[in-house]
């Protein structure tokens, strides 16, 4: 913690680089991806601040959207959408997930009641694949088509989407290498950016 609380004194003391930032924001991108250590979005696309918007949530999964079922995800995805107008939407998938991990191989979440509960209420079933591979690359790169299809349930994400104003990605990281793959619709493969 010592390094962090070092940087964080020292970080306060270049005003002129932030002063800019109390005018606002305006990011063209929505980055969904999920809350590991491992994965920094900003690091791994070189955004400086401002550029992106972030949502990270426990295996980058985002929920269904209900009309009078508020979350934060929703609220998280519908501001940017709306209000900054945000022209790219990233799902970000990564390898060696502990969420699509425990998922595959069915993993007893007892001891972890709120990562089961989530698990179960907001993932997809995942697609089936070794569950001896720690990367669980396929069941990963499957999850983030389930929810960029997801992302179409959000009424703004739609329409936005329909008037062409919109475009989503798919991306899946690999932790142990800096790869970043991209899912291509013409060949329906994860190819390297």
């Amino acid at each position: 913690m010592q390094p962090l609380i070092d940087n964080a004194r020292t970080f306060g003391q270049r005003p002129e680089e932030f002063a800019g930032h109390a005018e606002g924001q305006s990011p063209e991108v929505l980055f969904i991806t999920c809350s590991d250590s491992r994965v920094v979005p900003a690091l791994i696309t070189g955004a400086r601040p401002g550029q992106l918007f972030e949502l990270r949530t426990a295996g980058n999964i985002v929920p269904l959207y209900g009309a009078g079922h508020p979350s934060g995800e929703a609220a998280t995805v519908e501001y940017a959408v709306e209000v900054l107008g945000v022209t790219d939407i990233v799902v970000c998938g990564h390898s060696h997930c502990g969420a699509v991990g425990a998922l595959v191989r069915g993993d007893d979440l007892t001891a972890v009641p709120a990562v089961r509960d989530w698990l179960a209420a907001a993932a997809d079933e995942p697609k089936p694949c070794d569950p001896a591979d720690p990367t669980v690359a396929e069941a990963v790169q499957h999850h983030v088509l389930s929810q960029l299809l997801r992302l179409r349930s959000y009424p703004c994400v739609e329409r936005r989407l329909t008037e062409g104003r919109l475009r989503m990605h798919g991306w899946y990281y690999e932790v142990h290498t800096g790869v970043v793959r991209e899912h291509r619709a013409d060949t329906d493969a994860f190819e390297t950016l």
